[in-house]
């Protein structure tokens, strides 16, 4: 029994490092059977207890399971979840229309942030972001209201792209390249009907008056129009740009290092010292690491 408890505090504890952000409203896209065929059990199980945590954390528990298939799992595409498993969520807009979101945001990592519309089937950005930020969820400053009660306007310029369910997301993306992590939610919808009786130019300013707080404690944290957006993430950065999501970056450092080395050293697992250097962050995922290395034994 006491074996049993310790590992169940040790799951949660893994757990916890890694959840960070995912949309609540609209209803997003959630984990199902047809991800689990995929993306196999691990991310599977990884996601469904955890569906705030990153996509390279995802990628790090598929590099120690046989049945991860890269190619139909489509990891960077609204992070393997798929359509089937949700056909019964699927949100019908028209042109013009403007869409609340809440995002909830459980630890804040500095980085930027958009919601586009995205065509699944060649998974690329249609047009340009309906909503960005610059610098989104600042270390410095924390999370903002505007970072998490925001409003996007439905494009009235999307023809026949998104008629049918499963065509089109509107994809919530946060990029926290100084941490390599990235998160991010899909929301299903359709469009129908013509557009709104606004022109459109109101149509395409409306979104960011919506979110704009003019405010002096979070300057750095701008809200911008797409014509004015930075729509790309500096080329220093390891992790995809902000619109790239039909990148399909390889996991450059996965636990399963980790898990080596303290199989290896399984004897004397005391001897391992915990890393002095890197953020806070980083520490936390090297204990993660450890403890499902422990986890793994313990099973």
């Amino acid at each position: 029994m006491k074996t049993t408890g310790s590992v169940l505090a040790l799951a949660g504890l893994v757990s916890l490092v890694h959840g960070h952000g995912f949309v609540t409203s609209p209803n997003p896209r959630l984990p199902g059977s047809a991800m689990e065929a995929a993306c196999g059990q691990q991310v599977y199980d990884n996601q469904e207890s955890n569906k705030y945590g990153n996509i390279q954390n995802m990628l790090q528990v598929a590099a120690d399971q046989s049945d991860y298939n890269a190619t139909a799992c489509d990891i960077w595409l609204c992070k393997g979840y798929k359509f089937a498993d949700n056909k019964d969520n699927v949100y019908s807009y028209k042109p013009g229309e403007v869409v609340d979101f809440v995002v909830d945001i459980m630890a804040p990592h500095t980085g930027t942030a958009n919601v586009s519309v995205v065509q699944t089937s060649t998974d690329t950005v249609i047009g340009s972001p309906l909503i960005y930020w610059s610098v989104y969820a600042s270390t410095a400053t924390g999370v903002t209201k505007n970072e998490t009660n925001f409003s996007v306007t439905i494009p009235d310029d999307l023809g026949d792209k998104c008629a049918t369910g499963g065509d089109c997301v509107l994809q919530w993306w946060w990029n926290a390249a100084s941490i390599n992590q990235t998160y991010e939610s899909c929301v299903d919808f359709t469009v129908s009907g013509s557009a709104s009786s606004s022109s459109s130019s109101d149509a395409s300013t409306s979104s960011a008056a919506a979110v704009s707080e003019p405010t002096t404690t979070n300057a750095a944290a701008t809200v911008s129009t797409p014509d004015t957006a930075n729509n790309i993430a500096p080329a220093s950065s390891s992790a995809p740009t902000t619109l790239a999501t039909s990148i399909k970056q390889a996991a450059t450092t996965t636990p399963a290092a980790v898990a080596v080395a303290v199989a290896t050293a399984s004897a004397s697992a005391s001897s391992v010292a915990i890393p002095t250097d890197g953020t806070s962050e980083e520490q936390l995922t090297w204990v993660a690491s450890l403890l499902k290395a422990l986890l793994k034994y313990a099973n």
